[in-house]
């Protein structure tokens, strides 16, 4: 099982995190300062760290980020924030975090982020050069993307979108984790932006020969590639 460290000033907020991480299989210790955080990411192992980024006291989120990784403590870590800039995004992962999710958020999102967290960690360190799911391969070194012996004509961005799907087999998607993801800003509710993207996509993708349902539209809460039957 493995073992979530939650540094969260707010206690309801501690709890809630706790027990949604709980219900998701995971072990998870809980401390509510900075100066705690850092003193249990030293003295224990931890497989994530979920961090506040607006703590009490004298070490806020970005100092105890920082003094984790002055200290060689290499643990993922999850940055939550309701600082949703870009340049507060931008300087939170500058800052040592692996992965920045605004508040406030839905659990379902969350769990999904620290999945992520923990698959990167186990992943071996080596250089990818293609990812195949089902009769799709795409070349990450030349960024073409192909469905059997198709090529797919993919604009950059659609290329992308079509990469953090497939990295997220059988996954749901919601449009914040795409937007944030491929288009490093925050979602907007009142743009269609991901829905016209994947429109285009999806219609690339079927004129290649790909099954229509290889992407598939999941109501309220956003898209899962590949779904299992």
């Amino acid at each position: 099982m493995a073992r979530i460290l939650v540094v969260e000033d707010d206690l309801e907020t501690a709890a809630e995190l706790s027990a949604a991480l709980n219900d998701h299989g995971l072990e998870v210790d809980c401390v509510h300062t900075g100066a705690d955080g850092l003193v249990r990411a030293v003295q224990q192992s931890y497989d994530a760290i979920v961090l506040d980024r607006m703590l009490p006291g004298g070490m806020d989120g970005l100092s105890m980020l920082a003094a984790l990784r002055g200290a060689n403590i290499e643990t993922p870590v999850l940055i939550l924030s309701a600082l949703s800039s870009v340049d507060e995004r931008v300087r939170g992962l500058r800052g040592g975090g692996d992965d920045y999710l605004t508040k406030p958020f839905e659990y379902l999102e969350l769990t999904a982020r620290v999945d992520g967290l923990l698959r990167r960690r186990r992943a071996p360190a080596a250089v990818e050069s293609r990812i195949e799911l089902r009769k799709l391969s795409l070349d990450l070194l030349a960024r073409v993307a192909r469905w059997g012996d198709q090529v797919v004509d993919l604009t950059p961005r659609e290329y992308r979108l079509l990469e953090y799907l497939v990295r997220h087999p059988g996954e749901v998607l919601t449009r914040t984790m795409l937007l944030e993801g491929v288009w490093g800003y925050r979602y907007d509710e009142r743009s269609n932006l991901i829905d016209v993207h994947m429109n285009k996509l999806r219609r690339k993708l079927e004129a290649a020969g790909a099954d229509p349902a290889f992407i598939q539209t999941v109501r309220g809460a956003g898209y899962v590639v590949d779904a299992p039957a």
